[in-house]
């Protein structure tokens, strides 16, 4: 039976989003996954990194984040709550995210889950990054919500393209660097100006989005077969 890890990044019971992550919750289980969860909000999950985050550090006198990592991951010694989310990971066949759209980018709390678990050695590091990267072989999508009208983005739009501009950051350069096959999200646009029909409308496409999630595009991601052993173009 294949896992799907939900990661949720929205602190209110009653929100869309939530609506949104019972939805794929619920059609991801009809296909036959085992669901987990990573409700972050209400796990109270900490965000931020630290010196705390290591309980042996191998070079005491000066932090190098990344390598306490390794350091800590290897010797047993890495804080438990970023233990317990990467042995999800490491059990899951696909993750998928839901959060509200903030600031051009996923909420602070969700950007601290990426820094504190997709630790160096294990996820990534040197060459080991893209198809090479730890989470080669799992899948990883987005369903996510905000306040924009559609019409807002795109080539022409003000806000210039959404998937392949705004948040390149997080479908390349977070997804797909540590390796994960990474595909196109789920978008609801200007949900907080909808109505009640429309929103429930939403949330059957949602499910429909799901249950062909394997017919969906993926993101471009760079081939490392073109590049060099310094990452230089062929």
């Amino acid at each position: 039976m294949p896992t799907a890890l939900l990661v949720h990044a929205h602190s209110e019971s009653d929100s869309f989003v939530t609506a949104m992550r019972d939805r794929i919750a619920q059609t991801l289980a009809g296909q036959g996954y085992a669901i987990t969860h990573s409700d972050l909000y209400a796990m109270n999950f900490n965000p931020v990194l630290s010196p705390a985050d290591f309980g042996q550090r191998s070079t005491p006198d000066h932090l190098v984040y990344a390598l306490e990592q390794r350091h800590n991951f290897e010797s047993g010694t890495l804080a438990a709550d970023i233990v317990t989310e990467i042995e999800k990971i490491r059990a899951a066949d696909l993750i998928v995210l839901t959060f509200p759209l903030f600031w051009f980018s996923v909420p602070a709390i969700l950007k601290g889950w990426f820094d504190r678990v997709f630790i160096s050695g294990t996820f990534y590091g040197g060459k080991t990054i893209y198809g090479r990267g730890g989470m080669a072989g799992k899948k990883a999508c987005a369903a996510f919500s905000l306040g924009g009208r559609e019409d807002m983005f795109g080539e022409r739009g003000i806000h210039g393209p959404l998937v392949h501009g705004m948040m390149r950051h997080l479908f390349q350069g977070t997804l797909g660097y540590i390796g994960a096959d990474v595909i196109e999200p789920f978008v609801a646009h200007n949900v907080p100006y909808q109505p009640l029909e429309v929103r429930s409308r939403c949330l059957d496409e949602l499910a429909e989005y799901f249950s062909d999630l394997d017919n969906h595009p993926r993101i471009p991601i760079p081939d490392l077969d073109k590049f060099g052993p310094r990452f230089e173009p062929l």
